[in-house]
């Protein structure tokens, strides 16, 4: 992966260079071109005046005075050659150190040609003479309206391309280095990526292998590697607890039915005993033994509950905690009715918590099912709710005897019985607890201060479901 990814960022620059160093390289060659050819002609008007003098009064010493000029200007330019000729294009200067070619008619040439009509005349033709490509420039000698002669100018083409493939050549340096520098920066980049990639895999395989505490570092690294690295850990967290509690609900589970299992065994062994020397006796203890069945039912029911609802996440939507309420306290007036409990309802007409409708259903059913079974006869049930700006908290307010204080902190602990008979599973209010986790909220129990429980299930409107 490290050298692939590496080539591939080396071949995407090199595609974006190429892209725009090709036209610019055209451009260069343009521009340097045309720069020569405007400094030739800059040079071919200064020459131009220097030529002047001469040319309207010809004389052995100004013809001396602008050969050497012509010549000191070849030496300096990189090998320019310079022609100035008279009004009828005869040579008069020539920068050669041949002076076979003054006195020699120009007229011919078409630069020069068009230069005696008081033309500038620029451009590139090939020279049967010099056999070479020339870039050229030549212009009139002009006293007032009147064109005395012409300079030309000439430069070989070479030169100019050789001034462009330098350009073009440190460019490619440019883009060369541009290329391999990408590479380095894409090699160091992928094993950074890949070393982290390979750090999670690791911990997965640690993880894997039993290792329930690895987590990942989720503090560094790019955004994309640091997400990562909190998925790993959100899904670790609730692997190991999911773990964790597996193991404690086998615990508990193992621990509560091997109580009702070995009292039905010891029911089922007596009532053998007595079926043939006491009958009746034997009939009890079978009657005995399918009241122990039915606890066992019973606790392997709450069990089973209780172990579906661990490590999963509840479906949570908005939720008119009112409308619930009410609703169950209409389902539960009848069975109150017969047991001498009137039951109310206190709070306003809707109040939208997020949380799961199924869930608030169930603890409300489980609270005054808890709270009947305590109720004296003549007394009031009241489920109140109170909205507030921080979100709601439902009460179940009963009359019955309450609660000690330590059996206040236990209550919602698995197995723990609160009747003095021992009877239930002692799995609801842990099933409260849960179910009310999911749903973003807690649960407690209070005493009342004229006697009584309340027991409490409040929302908090800032909770957000975990993903």
């Amino acid at each position: 992966m490290t050298w692939r990814f590496m080539l591939a960022v080396m071949g995407v620059t090199a595609v974006v260079l190429a892209v725009l160093l090709i036209p610019l390289a055209g451009f260069l060659g343009q521009t340097e071109h045309d720069r020569i050819t405007t400094a030739l002609e800059r040079d071919a008007f200064v020459l131009a005046g220097h030529s002047e003098a001469s040319l309207v009064a010809p004389d052995a010493t100004g013809a001396a005075a602008i050969t050497e000029l012509a010549r000191r200007y070849r030496s300096t330019s990189g090998g320019a050659r310079i022609v100035i000729t008279d009004a009828t294009g005869v040579a008069i200067v020539t920068s050669d150190d041949d002076s076979a070619a003054v006195g020699s008619s120009y007229a011919s040439r078409p630069e020069i040609a068009a230069a005696l009509t008081g033309q500038i005349a620029s451009g590139t033709r090939y020279s049967q003479t010099l056999s070479e490509q020339l870039l050229y420039v030549a212009v009139p000698v002009l006293s007032g309206q009147r064109v005395l002669g012409t300079v030309r100018l000439t430069y070989p083409a070479t030169v100019v391309d050789a001034a462009v493939n330098d350009k073009v050549a440190a460019l490619g340096v440019v883009a060369i280095t541009t290329v391999i520098l990408a590479g380095v920066i894409g090699l160091i980049f992928s094993r950074t990526v890949t070393r982290r990639l390979r750090r999670l895999t690791e911990l997965t395989e640690r993880f894997a292998e039993g290792e329930l505490d690895v987590r990942a570092d989720d503090r560094t690294g790019a955004p994309e590697l640091r997400s990562l690295s909190r998925s790993f850990n959100a899904m670790a967290e609730r692997l190991a607890s999911a773990l964790d509690q597996q193991r404690r609900f086998a615990a508990d589970a193992s621990h509560q039915l091997r109580t009702p299992l070995t009292a039905l065994r010891l029911r089922l062994e007596r009532a053998r005993e007595l079926v043939d020397v006491d009958p009746a006796e034997s009939a009890e203890r079978i009657v005995a033994a399918n009241a122990e069945v039915d606890r066992l039912e019973t606790l392997v029911e709450g069990l089973l509950q209780l172990s579906r609802g661990e490590g999963t996440i509840a479906s949570v939507t908005r939720t008119d905690v009112a409308a619930i309420a009410r609703e169950r306290v209409e389902h539960w007036r009848a069975l109150g009715e017969e047991s001498g409990v009137e039951l109310l309802y206190a709070g306003p007409d809707g109040c939208t918590v997020l949380a799961s409708a199924s869930a608030v259903e169930q603890i409300v059913d489980n609270y005054v099912d808890n709270a009947l079974s305590v109720s004296p006869r003549g007394s009031q049930l009241l489920v109140r709710l109170d909205p507030s700006s921080r979100g709601a908290t439902l009460h179940v307010l009963d009359q019955g005897p309450g609660l000690p204080p330590v059996d206040l902190e236990r209550a919602f602990d698995r197995f723990w019985r609160g009747r003095p008979d021992g009877a239930g599973s002692g799995l609801g209010l842990s099933i409260v607890s849960q179910l009310a986790d999911a749903s973003g909220a807690t649960v407690r129990l209070r005493n009342r201060p004229d006697g009584g429980l309340d027991a409490q299930l409040a929302f908090d409107a800032e909770w957000t479901p975990r993903r």
